[in-house]
């Protein structure tokens, strides 16, 4: 096998596995499920990962990366902290937008096995001594903002956008929604959460 399809094979592996683990999670997948997505056969699935597990961990790993790396980045950007609030809901938004399963996966996998954390350790480092921390306290001791921790604003930013897509299937049939109709609606409500976490946080009385 030469050097050039042997790449190509190993990819079609991990582009398949992804596809598969998002929708089935660990447990759920098996080599063959990855085998019959990436068109091979489940012998030379496990030449190139040797085990499901190995293959788990690479993609399990690529995709905290993913879900965490842009966020750090626009954290760390010379914005004023409105717009950096704003910009990092959008970022949410559209990294589940174009990859809906991603929360629910890595929330799911978190839970079922919490020492596969430890692969996060170094992002989460990463945000905690970001840029966005020390701006939030800046513009608290001048008044600006309500008094809050970082650890606050988190939730309250992204729980409300990663809700719409854990819950997509739910919303269409609660609400008699097709496709168009949906993503209407979050669009919609992705404003109405960039409003209501600035609001509440710039637009305050001081006691």
């Amino acid at each position: 096998m030469d050097c050039l399809s042997s790449k190509s094979t190993e990819l079609r592996i991990r582009e398949a596995a992804e596809r598969v683990f998002l929708e089935k999670g660990f447990d759920g997948a098996t080599s063959r499920d990855i085998a019959e997505a990436a068109g091979i056969n489940i012998a030379l699935t496990n030449y190139y990962f040797r085990s499901k597990e190995k293959l788990f961990m690479q993609i399990f790993e690529d995709l905290v990366q993913l879900f965490f790396n842009g966020m750090v980045e626009i954290m760390n950007k010379p914005i004023s902290l409105r717009d950096k609030i704003a910009e990092l809901i959008e970022h949410d938004f559209q990294l589940l937008k174009n990859n809906p399963n991603l929360s629910n996966f890595i929330m799911n996998e978190v839970h079922r096995n919490p020492d596969r954390m430890a692969s996060c350790i170094g992002v989460m480092k990463e945000i905690h001594h970001s840029m966005f921390e020390q701006q939030l306290q800046h513009e608290i001791s001048l008044g600006n903002v309500r008094p809050i921790k970082a650890l606050h604003v988190m939730p309250m930013a992204f729980a409300n956008i990663q809700f719409l897509f854990i819950g997509k299937q739910m919303h269409m049939k609660m609400w008699q929604m097709d496709e168009a109709a949906f993503e209407d609606f979050i669009n919609q409500h992705k404003q109405i959460v960039i409003d209501m976490v600035t609001s509440y946080l710039f637009d305050f009385k001081k006691e």
